[in-house]
């Protein structure tokens, strides 16, 4: 009498691409699994309804699959997922109607087609979603490239007005008051540069790079560019003159403590000695830039007369000559509205800047007292009262 053969349990479910066969036969080691001409072949010895034995089974599915199973061996069963070769719903698994009597649905992983369409849509947009977090990068490399960005942009701007502010140093230490008048012909490229760079600053308040205010970060742009490009860049009477030497200095002075603070900051570091000046030297400065640039536009107004540039003729029947000076006399009026409005925004900065630090020590002294008191508990020790640690 020949042996009977032994078929297990099957248990099978679908998505659109995939296949799922669940075989109830536990302690399985080393099974045969292939597909050919579209069938589904298994063989293995393992423990299941009829004691430990070799069962096996073939299928022939109803549509084309692809002859790669992949299965995976757990102490209770096999599972072998197949896939379809079209992604599509079948009506059944197998090409012969008749539902073979081992094989039946895993409720456990049964889905009908449109709670599987739904399911395939989710993992679509999961799929995408996550393409689109590559392509953007992650949170964290946004921020250490923005903070990277910021950093080599303050450093580049600390470097160029060092380099104005040493030259100027030194020129006034070895030629004295002669090197007032020369001052524009020898740092003007270095300052057109510098300050063209600065629209970034406005460009980063603009985007959201920097939670710096807008208004004020473009008043200061166009002010200076205004006195740089137009008053002293256009009229080389005015290249001459000792204003530019003060106006250059004042600048430089400022930026060579404020830039280097917001390096630091980038790379969370925080050096007393250098807040202290950030927010200390504008004080003085501030109002003595402002002063030297309403000096410059003053004198430049006899020249801008005289000379009669960018002025213009309103056409007829008007024909009312517009003389560029009206509009630096508009000019120093907005300077001093703009230096008192910029003054009080640096006021609000320094401010919030002072509660925030004086809230981040409160809160590191009060960390610091819990954690003593702990250790003081654990040991057995009354905890030392604060002011005599």
């Amino acid at each position: 009498m020949e042996n009977q053969v032994l078929t297990p349990h099957v248990y099978w479910a679908q998505r659109h691409r995939e296949l799922y066969l669940r075989v109830e036969l536990s302690d399985v080691q080393n099974p045969a699994i292939s597909i050919t001409e579209n069938v589904l072949h298994f063989k293995a010895q393992g423990h299941g309804a009829k004691g430990d034995n070799v069962y096996e089974f073939h299928l022939e599915f109803l549509d084309l699959v692809k002859p790669e199973p992949v299965y995976k061996l757990t102490q209770r069963q096999v599972n072998i997922t197949v896939q379809k070769k079209v992604s599509q719903w079948w009506e059944r698994l197998t090409k012969q109607e008749k539902r073979p009597l081992f094989l039946a649905p895993d409720f456990d992983r049964w889905l009908d087609e449109s709670d599987a369409e739904m399911e395939l849509r989710a993992k679509e947009e999961e799929r995408l979603n996550k393409l689109r977090l590559e392509s953007q990068g992650s949170p964290e490399t946004l921020i250490s490239l923005k903070k990277g960005y910021l950093f080599m942009y303050n450093l580049v701007q600390f470097l160029g007005f060092s380099w104005i502010f040493v030259n100027m140093t030194v020129r006034f230490f070895i030629l004295g008051k002669e090197s007032f008048y020369d001052t524009f012909h020898t740092v003007a490229d270095m300052m057109y540069f510098c300050q063209m760079l600065a629209a970034v600053e406005s460009i980063n308040a603009a985007i959201g790079v920097t939670k710096t205010p807008v208004i004020p970060s473009l008043s200061q742009l166009l002010g200076r560019n205004f006195i740089l490009f137009i008053v002293f860049g256009t009229v080389e009477e005015m290249q001459s003159k000792a204003v530019v030497f003060f106006v250059f200095y004042i600048w430089s002075t400022v930026e060579i403590f404020r830039y280097p603070f917001y390096m630091l900051s980038c790379i969370d570091m925080d050096w007393k000695v250098l807040t202290w000046l950030r927010y200390t030297v504008w004080i003085p400065l501030y109002p003595m830039g402002c002063l030297a640039e309403a000096v410059s536009v003053i004198q430049s107004i006899p020249i801008f007369n005289e000379t009669g540039r960018f002025s213009f003729t309103l056409p007829y029947p008007v024909k009312i000559k517009v003389r560029f000076s009206f509009f630096l006399q508009i000019y120093l009026i907005l300077l001093f509205l703009v230096a008192d409005s910029l003054s009080r925004g640096i006021v609000t900065e320094v401010v919030t800047q002072l509660a925030a630090r004086k809230k981040a020590r409160k809160a590191s002294i009060q960390a610091a007292a819990r954690h003593q008191k702990a250790f003081c508990l654990t040991i057995g020790k009354p905890p030392i009262p604060h002011g005599y640690m």
